[in-house]
């Protein structure tokens, strides 16, 4: 089975983004963040990078999150250029993946469901 080039990429971005938000980005607003998945276009040019927070985060959790992520969009971007081999380094964009939350509620009723029989 052959992948994409964007999705090899995609990989490689998750990995490197992952690592500079652990390391390199002294925000903390950002300290609880995983970078749980990247999604990039396939001309390489822009990459949707997906994260959540540890436990349950309220609306303004999320917010704050993703405002020290933008925060730091231009630094990892800087950041990427240098670790990665690539002509352009994409454009970042941050949205919360809600599947984490959505998978969490539905266990969360099927233990309910559980514990009432």
């Amino acid at each position: 089975m052959e992948f994409k080039r964007s999705q090899r990429v995609a990989d490689l971005l998750q990995k490197e983004i992952a690592d500079l938000v652990m390391r390199k980005v002294k925000d903390p607003r950002v300290i609880s963040l995983t970078i749980t998945s990247v999604r990039v276009s396939d001309d390489l040019k822009f990459a949707r990078v997906f994260y959540c927070l540890m436990g349950e985060a309220t609306h303004e959790e999320k917010q704050t999150a993703l405002e020290g992520l933008n925060q730091a969009k231009g630094f990892m971007r800087q950041e990427l250029g240098k670790r990665l081999h690539l002509r352009f380094v994409p454009q970042l964009s941050f949205q919360y993946d809600e599947s984490l939350d959505h998978g969490n509620k539905i266990e969360r009723l099927l233990k309910e469901l559980k514990k009432d029989e």
